[in-house]
């Protein structure tokens, strides 16, 4: 028999290729595609069991409106937005400056306080709990915006610094010391020198950062109760009791909540994949 031609074969890996991507992008939106059918359903369309079919009437406005005027959904968009934004500008400033510490100064324990940070990153934060909680109870911020605020700042700033700190090793050391040649000062330098230059991986950072703090739920059930502090993930989940059977509310809230971190990412779209992909080409 003879041997597949080389062509023949491309075109087979192609195929798969692509036949990979469409399971996967199908898979992808089964979910998301049930909750916006969801959202927009009648309360006797779910009870007859019409949950995947097209809604026999459609609710959008009325769902939609319904779920801000009968929960407490804008104070829970308000309460991520005052977590989530304090807390990605102080994880992102730390970190830059760490970052900026550990890449270009030469100190005793660097490579050890390196090492710290990337072993920091494998502990999986959930076996805190319990010391975490009784910290913040401690300090008499439970169920307060800073619990949260403190927190993912603590917890974020271990992979932000190994994010920045990466991308400033690539920064030419000849640009940091002909500044000091000229008398720039250390703050001046980072300022303009540096921090210019990481702008793409400032931009990449802070989007990932801000969803992985919006998009937070097990340190929101922990460390908040009240809803006059409780994000929208934990918000989401306490409807489930105020609307028991109101499924098509829960799933416009959620819908609603994903809307953020989603505007966010296509606003800062370029500036994002311009961070990811800084470096990608060095030799």
């Amino acid at each position: 028999m003879f041997p597949r031609p080389i062509e023949h074969q491309g075109r087979f890996i192609n195929v798969g290729y692509r036949v990979a991507l469409y399971i996967a992008v199908i898979l992808w939106l089964i979910p998301l595609a049930a909750v916006l059918m969801t959202s927009i359903r009648s309360i006797a369309d779910i009870n007859a069991g019409n949950y995947w079919g097209w809604p026999d009437e459609l609710q959008f406005v009325e769902n939609y409106t319904q779920v801000f005027i009968a929960t407490p959904m804008a104070r829970y968009l308000l309460n991520s937005l005052l977590i989530s934004l304090p807390a990605v500008a102080g994880a992102v400033a730390l970190s830059t400056l760490a970052g900026f510490a550990l890449a270009k100064y030469k100190f005793k324990g660097n490579v050890l306080l390196f090492a710290m940070f990337i072993g920091g990153n494998f502990v999986p934060f959930q076996i805190l709990m319990i010391p975490v909680r009784d910290l913040t109870i401690d300090l008499g911020l439970y169920d307060t915006h800073w619990a949260l605020i403190f927190f993912h700042v603590a917890f974020q700033a271990g992979f932000c610094t190994l994010f920045m700190r990466n991308f400033m090793v690539g920064i030419p050391d000849a640009l940091i010391e002909a500044a000091r040649v000229e008398g720039v000062s250390e703050w001046r330098i980072f300022w303009y020198v540096v921090l210019p230059l990481v702008r793409p991986a400032l931009a990449a950072l802070s989007v990932l950062v801000f969803t992985f703090i919006w998009n937070d739920f097990f340190w929101a059930l922990v460390l908040v109760q009240s809803d006059e502090v409780r994000p929208v993930t934990a918000g989401l989940n306490a409807l489930q009791g105020q609307w028991l059977a109101s499924w098509q509310y829960m799933s416009a809230g959620a819908v609603i909540a994903a809307l953020p971190p989603v505007a966010l990412f296509f606003t800062m779209q370029r500036h994002f994949i311009a961070g990811l992909t800084l470096g990608a080409t060095k030799g």
